[in-house]
């Protein structure tokens, strides 16, 4: 081919090219928008947390990579009812949104991820050696009780005394479980372990065995929750 031919079809080339490349720009910054909006979409507006199907993913490959050190926390905040029927929706918000940015920054210091389940209960997927384990998630309990600021004071009783919440908290290991075992069996130990903390049946600190894994689910979910006595109808 001549020297010119080869200069023409170069220059069209880089042309070609030049053109695209605004446009590939523009593809890649809506590909990122689209995923920001996405990922705010999927955030809790009250707490700013993700879901628990982020959670879950987490989970998953954490239970495949660091399965040493993992470990699953679920949270319930005690007698929130009682805050709303006293105090209003809006302190329960408040204490709500306390507790999940707490529990968001804790867990971000423990290389994990905090979650809103729903309602006023919370997981997490954090890592942290086995020894240490129980020591921090009382550390943590302690952090959460901390009192609530609310309309630029600290959220009190109806005896005026500074509300100080508590949260009970169930822990599992993924070590406990049999390798491959799904991050929901996992999360479903956490939970009654949660669930023996707050009925009194086991102390602060407790951690799932894996009886706790395997208690019969009614319609997916631990047996005490509400809408499980439904099954018995």
């Amino acid at each position: 081919m001549p020297a010119t031919a080869v200069l023409r079809q170069h220059s069209r080339t880089l042309l070609i090219t030049a053109a695209a490349v605004p446009l590939a720009l523009a593809v890649l910054a809506d590909d990122v928008r689209v995923r920001r909006q996405l990922h705010t979409a999927r955030r809790d507006p009250l707490t700013g947390l993700l879901g628990r199907d982020i959670l879950m993913d987490r989970i998953v490959r954490l239970a495949h990579t660091r399965r040493e050190l993992l470990h699953v926390l679920v949270c319930d905040a005690d007698g929130l009812k009682s805050v709303n029927d006293t105090l209003g929706h809006e302190a329960g918000d408040a204490l709500i949104a306390a507790i999940g940015r707490r529990l968001s920054t804790w867990a971000a210091g423990h290389s994990g991820l905090a979650a809103r389940l729903g309602g006023d209960e919370f997981g997490a997927a954090i890592l942290m050696p086995r020894a240490a384990a129980v020591r921090k998630v009382l550390v943590l309990r302690e952090v959460l009780a901390q009192p609530i600021p609310y309309e630029g004071q600290l959220l009190r009783d109806t005896d005026g005394q500074v509300l100080r919440p508590s949260v009970s908290i169930g822990i599992a290991r993924a070590t406990v479980l049999p390798d491959g075992t799904a991050a929901s069996r996992i999360l479903r130990s956490a939970d009654v372990a949660m669930y023996r903390v707050k009925t009194g049946q086991q102390p602060p600190g407790y951690v799932a065995t894996r009886t706790d894994a395997y208690v019969p689910a009614v319609h997916g979910r631990r047996p005490g929750r509400p809408g499980t006595a439904l099954a018995a109808r």
